[in-house]
Formats: C-alpha cells, sequence, structure tokens
C-alpha cells in the first residue's frame, strides 16, 4: 500500500458548524460595516427595485447566498450586531418567506427598525407560516394600529386564536403556549397509534409524548413516545398512558412553569382550563426563549434602562428612553449634595474627610447590590416566605456587620497610618459599620416593597440602593466628624 493512503490529504475536511458559522457572520458583517457604497444603495433605493451597477449586484448575491446557510436565529443575531442603515440594507435582502421567524428570533429592540421597513402586505406575509403563538407574540409588540390591520388581514378562525392569546397577561402561560399537539382517544390500541402517527408524517417539534382525551377534549392522561415504542403493539392506550402528569392553566406565570420544566425535567406539558379541556401545550422551546427574553430584560432594568432600547438606536431615541432613571439620579444626587452642604463647616476644619468620604458610600452602595441582588434572585425562585422576612433580615445583617467590622477596622487603621488621627480612623471604622448596616436593611426591603406594590423588584434597584446608601453614608460619616473630630 501506497504511503500516500494514509496521507492526510485524503482524510475529507472537517469544518464545524461553529467555524463556519463564524466565517459567514465575519463576512456579512465586513461587508456591511466596511462599504458604505453598498449599504447607501441598499437604503436609498426602494428595496424591489433592481440595481443596475454589476459590483453591487455581485454583492447582493453573495449576501443572499449567504444568508441561506444561516439559521433564521443566527440572522437575528447578525441583524442585532448591525447600526440601523447597515441592519435596514441586511433586513432587504433576507427572504419576506423566512423574514417572521428571524423577528420571532430577534430582540424586541430591534423590532421597530425592521417593521417599520414592511409594507402591510409584507409583514402579513411574515407571519403567515408562523404558529399561533408566534403571531401573537409579534401582534403583542406591534403599535396598536399596525396590530389591528394585521388582524384584519387574518383569517376569522386564526384572528380568534390570536386574540385568545392576547387576552392572557404578558408572560403568563398563555401567552407562551402553542397548538401544535397529537392527541389519542384511550380505547385504541398502540399499533392504532403508531399507524396514524406514520399517516400524520410529521409531527410537532418538541414532541415527546401524546395527550390522551376524551371525545369532548378533556385531558385523560400522557403517552409517551418511549411507550408506544416499547410496549406491545396490541396494547390499549388508556393501560400504559401516565395519568400522574403535570398541567398548566393559562394564567399562570411563565416563570412558575419554567420552575417546573427545570424541577421535573419536562420537554413539553399540557395546558389546561379549571375543568380539565385541554387548551395547548408548552414546550421547552417556549421556556428557554421566555427565560433568555426575561434575563434580558432584568439586567437592564436593574440599569434604570428601558427593555425596548435598541443599542443601535438613534441618540435622541435613546436619550428619551433614559431620561427617567437619569432624573431620578439627578434628584439623589442633589439630595446628596445637599448633605454634604451641611456639613461644609465640618469639611473645611478637616479636608481629609473629603478624601475618604467616597470610600464609605462606595462600599455600602456594593454591599447593598450584593443584598439586592440575591433578595431579587430569592423572589424570582420563590424561596421567601412571609415568615422568612426575619430570618433574611437578621441574616444580612449579621453579615454586614462582620463585614463592617473587618473592613472598617482595615480602613480605620489604614486612615490611622495617613493622617496620624486615632479618633478618625475610629470615625471611619463606625462609619463603614453603620452604612453597611444600612445597605444590607435597604437591600432587604427595597425589592420586598417593590413587590408588594406589584412591581418588577428589579427595576432601577440598583440605583435605588446607590442613592441612599451615598446619601446616608455622607450624612453617617460626617455626622459622625462633626460630633468626635470637631
Amino acid at each position: 500500500m501506497s504511503q500516500s493512503a494514509f496521507s492526510t490529504d485524503a482524510l475529507p475536511t472537517v469544518n464545524p458548524h461553529s467555524q463556519k458559522l463564524a466565517h459567514i457572520r465575519q463576512q456579512i458583517l465586513t461587508l456591511f460595516l466596511d462599504d458604505e457604497e453598498f449599504v447607501h444603495a441598499l437604503v436609498e433605493n426602494d428595496q424591489h427595485v433592481s440595481i443596475d451597477d454589476k459590483a453591487i449586484s455581485e454583492k447582493i448575491s453573495l449576501v443572499k447566498e449567504l444568508l441561506l446557510d444561516l439559521h433564521t436565529a443566527d440572522i437575528a443575531d447578525i441583524l442585532e450586531m448591525l447600526p440601523y442603515d447597515e441592519r435596514l440594507a441586511l433586513w432587504r435582502l433576507v427572504d419576506n418567506n423566512e423574514r417572521g421567524e428571524v423577528l420571532v428570533e430577534a430582540s424586541v429592540s430591534v423590532w421597530d427598525s425592521l417593521i417599520k421597513d414592511m409594507s402591510d402586505r409584507e409583514l402579513l406575509r411574515a407571519v403567515a407560516n408562523l404558529h399561533v403563538d408566534e403571531q401573537a407574540y409579534i401582534a403583542e409588540h406591534l403599535p396598536r394600529d399596525t396590530m389591528r390591520r394585521l388582524l384584519t388581514y387574518l383569517e376569522p378562525s386564526l384572528r380568534s386564536r390570536i386574540r385568545e392569546v392576547l387576552q392572557y397577561a404578558k408572560d403568563s402561560v398563555g401567552q407562551m403556549m402553542d397548538f401544535e399537539f397529537v392527541t389519542v382517544r384511550p380505547n385504541v390500541t398502540l399499533k392504532t397509534v403508531q399507524r396514524y402517527l406514520r399517516q400524520r408524517g410529521k409531527i410537532p417539534e418538541a414532541t415527546d409524548k401524546i395527550f390522551v382525551v376524551d371525545n369532548n377534549n378533556y385531558l385523560q392522561g400522557e403517552l409517551p413516545l418511549t411507550t408506544i415504542l416499547t410496549q406491545s403493539p396490541e396494547k390499549i392506550v388508556a393501560d400504559v398512558m401516565k395519568t400522574d402528569t403535570v398541567t398548566f392553566l393559562p394564567d399562570e406565570k411563565g416563570e412558575d412553569a419554567a420552575s417546573a420544566f427545570e424541577r421535573y425535567d419536562l420537554i413539553s406539558a399540557a395546558v389546561v382550563d379549571n375543568s380539565g379541556l385541554l387548551m395547548g401545550r408548552l414546550t421547552v422551546e417556549d421556556i428557554v426563549d421566555n427565560i433568555s427574553e426575561e434575563n434580558d430584560n432584568s439586567i437592564r432594568r436593574m440599569g434604570g434602562l428601558s427593555p425596548e432600547e435598541d443599542v443601535f438606536a438613534p441618540v435622541g431615541q435613546a436619550v428619551k428612553t433614559r431620561w427617567t432613571w437619569l432624573a431620578i439620579n439627578l434628584c439623589t444626587a442633589f439630595v446628596a449634595s445637599r448633605v454634604i452642604g451641611v456639613f461644609e463647616d465640618t469639611i473645611s476644619q478637616l479636608v481629609a474627610l473629603a478624601t475618604l468620604m467616597p470610600i464609605v458610600a462606595g462600599i455600602g452602595g456594593n454591599t447593598g447590590n450584593q443584598t439586592i441582588t440575591m433578595i431579587v434572585r430569592a423572589i424570582a425562585l420563590h424561596q421567601i416566605q412571609n415568615n422568612s422576612f426575619s430570618f433574611l433580615m437578621l441574616r444580612e445583617l449579621g453579615v454586614a456587620f462582620i463585614n463592617g467590622v473587618v473592613w472598617g477596622g482595615i480602613m480605620g487603621v489604614v486612615t490611622y497610618f495617613l493622617y496620624g488621627d486615632i479618633a478618625m480612623g475610629a470615625v471611619m471604622t463606625l462609619a463603614m459599620i453603620l452604612n453597611l448596616l444600612m445597605a444590607a436593611i435597604m437591600g432587604v426591603l427595597i425589592p420586598l416593597i417593590m413587590l408588594k406594590m406589584g412591581k418588577d423588584p428589579a427595576i432601577g434597584s440598583s440605583v435605588m440602593i446607590t442613592a441612599i446608601t451615598d446619601t446616608g453614608g455622607f450624612f453617617i460619616f460626617l455626622g459622625l466628624a462633626t460630633l468626635f473630630l470637631v
């Protein structure tokens, strides 16, 4: 046998999906970010008008060819990476039959720029092939007049289904469920079920079980696909189906459903009304999408940002979405400055206090944010009950006191060595202890109070705790300095 038979050249080239995806993504991004003439030609010309420039036409063909190799989720990712004009240019090259799926996969923050470029007819065509839950998801985020026009174009039965989904609260099971599932009767054999599945030819995605219903569509049990494959074909469905099923009501919270999916390792589950009538199905795909969206929104809210803000949004639009929390921040900063102003005489006599104030405020803000993060997470996981409030408060106060003694003591020693004043070191230690205790108290109270008010505990919590610990830290430190140093 010749040596060439063992040559690596004779082996097939390995091209992992991730490498191929990264290469295609880089090609598209480079083309749109580095070629202003190409982007301008697509944006300035109506998308239905052919472009005569040969070079531009070749690039359009290249992009369309690259898009064919991408999943709609990957196209959505690339759109989110591009500034407004470049995003619009790429969007005009996305096949209209795939636009609906791309919208579903994309962040809501980029929808405004994409949907504005579509006519009502194009929007209708884009959503026509989507599942009802996906159509409802898009309709929910559309401007009210656009949604009304879109529903008018749909078939009456489909319009009724979408309105049924939209009546449920945002992020509820009713808005997440889909209506594509397989049902069988309990009195048929597994052989009949197998024949029925073969005749269908295609089953809905994420199908790991079939729902068993009576003649009135009331849920009787579940029939796992593994049971269909492993049990005798002559057995009756009622004898092998599972009756201890996990089901959800349409008005349950999505986060509760997500917890159940994680706890019981579910892939899909039935959605029923209070009487047990089968209404829809919830899948792990729906849960993952909901968790991803909620995590993204929570991160934005904790920073005081709107969930709909696009990183590439025009300056004017970005300014408007940030005004509310900036105004609140300005007010709290003004209060903090007034607190400092009250102690002007103290600071003028001991200038060293000005250099130490930020340390007290900063360590308090960090402690408060740590506490808030833990409490918000515990609330999301339903770990906090009414009788656990006192324990949580005492625990956080204990943690804050120990940290205050340790780190406050260290800063007290550092202060003594810097300024040779043991009293100033003691004031520094006591101020840090008291500010950390205050931060712990507020870190527990802020999210719980917001929850009682029916607000998302994550919204603006970090902004509020920073304002309180800054103002409180300045007051405590300068107040103690006035009492014991001046």
